[in-house]
């Protein structure tokens, strides 16, 4: 005999606030677009012509040396020797991404700028800094009014763990307020990097200068939000111990990157160990993944620290095999985005990239239509509703990479 209770919450004491904060740290969202890499350029060196620099010299190192799909598929062979098959076949996959990333270099070469003031520039002159600052902010109302910012930009400033914060948010305010006052408004996009987070009080205390900024400027509430560098053990240790981390920020943190070489450094490893396939470098990022999980938390992987040895074929592709290894790697833990420190990297990343989301939508696409028939796939899958929504996930994702109509 089945008990109906007439009121069931009165008998599960705690489950109304249990939820709601449920709600509060895990709300769902929708797949949403991420680029699939962020550039590094260090303030010094950065001016309104920097995306089509390095979009010109991507494009001149693909034509010189992947003039045709057929050798696209000769240098990137691990690449499409592990995503090729079943109704992909390799040679078809090299076509059809050769034909995109010339389209993507020539198109839009980069899809998320960091002009850097922290580990990339190095420590100036207090005036050095704000001069830089200036310069920036210049280059990027230039960008916005000719239609060549990228879709997602920003600026890394220095840490608190330097002992200075003031100059960290000095550059910052200085940064935003030209900006503002340049371009009438503040171009959507924009995000900032906050690095070596040696303590957790630091995050709160960046997220309070973020809103005091934004009352300044008259920005809405919640316009300024950051991310936050994962290249400490400290900061592992930290996103374990905090499961309420994201809600306390109030929305402001809105991805979580891998530092490799500063990680790895502070675990003592050798240099020639300070790579990003490195096991102590997967324990950081499932730890970032276990932490961040449900969050809306985005998440982005490190960079390789190398570029090609000289202009020749041999050196090219040697540095584009070694990258689109990394990008693999990401790829195969769930890391959708790295960092790319030269022009070279963009050939690599969206070739590794494109192969990626191409290869398997054929596939995951009749997973999907296999579940909602109530039949097997076409290889015997009996897919778990857990398994189809990530295949969903990953077709979206895929859309959105790929740039296909949803």
């Amino acid at each position: 005999m089945q008990v109906t209770l007439a009121h069931p919450l009165a008998h599960v004491p705690g489950f109304a606030p249990a939820h709601a904060e449920q709600a509060r740290r895990y709300p769902p969202r929708p797949v949403a677009w991420q680029p699939v890499h962020t550039v590094y350029v260090p303030a010094d060196a950065f001016h309104r012509g920097t995306v089509a620099e390095w979009g010109r010299a991507a494009g001149s190192l693909f034509a010189a040396h992947l003039p045709g799909s057929t050798v696209l598929a000769e240098v990137f062979g691990e690449v499409f020797g592990a995503y090729a098959g079943g109704d992909v076949s390799e040679g078809d996959l090299a076509r059809a991404v050769h034909e995109r990333v010339a389209a993507k270099l020539a198109g839009e070469p980069v899809e998320d700028l960091r002009i850097d003031f922290e580990d990339g520039y190095g420590v100036r002159e207090p005036a050095e800094e704000d001069a830089h600052a200036l310069a920036a902010a210049e280059a990027v109302a230039a960008m916005h009014a000719e239609g060549t910012l990228p879709r997602r930009w920003g600026l890394r400033v220095k840490s608190f763990a330097d002992g200075d914060p003031e100059r960290s948010i000095r550059t910052l305010d200085g940064f935003l307020t030209a900006v503002t006052a340049r371009a009438g408004l503040l171009p959507p996009g924009f995000t900032v990097t906050f690095p070596k987070v040696l303590m957790e009080s630091y995050l709160g205390q960046f997220a309070a200068c973020l809103a005091a900024l934004e009352e300044g400027l008259g920005l809405a509430e919640g316009t300024l939000r950051f991310e936050l560098q994962v290249e400490a053990p400290q900061t592992v240790l930290f996103l374990l111990r905090s499961p309420g981390l994201v809600p306390s920020l109030g929305g402001r943190l809105a991805a979580a990157h891998f530092g490799v070489f500063d990680y790895t450094a502070a675990l003592g490893l050798p240099p020639h160990e300070q790579r990003l396939d490195h096991p102590a470098c997967d324990h950081a990022r499932h730890v970032m993944q276990t932490a961040l999980a449900g969050t809306g938390v985005e998440l982005s992987d490190g960079s390789l620290a190398a570029v090609p040895a000289t202009d020749s074929a041999h050196d090219v592709h040697a540095l584009w095999r070694r990258h689109a290894a990394l990008v693999r790697h990401s790829l195969a833990h769930g890391f959708y985005q790295g960092w790319d420190m030269h022009p070279s990297h963009l050939v690599s990343r969206h070739v590794t990239t494109y192969a990626f989301h191409l290869a398997r939508r054929g596939a995951y696409a009749e997973r999907v239509r296999a579940w909602q028939e109530r039949r097997a796939a076409g290889d015997g899958l009996l897919d778990e509703p857990a398994t189809i929504k990530t295949l969903a996930a990953a077709l979206a994702r895929s859309d959105l990479a790929l740039g296909e109509p949803r």
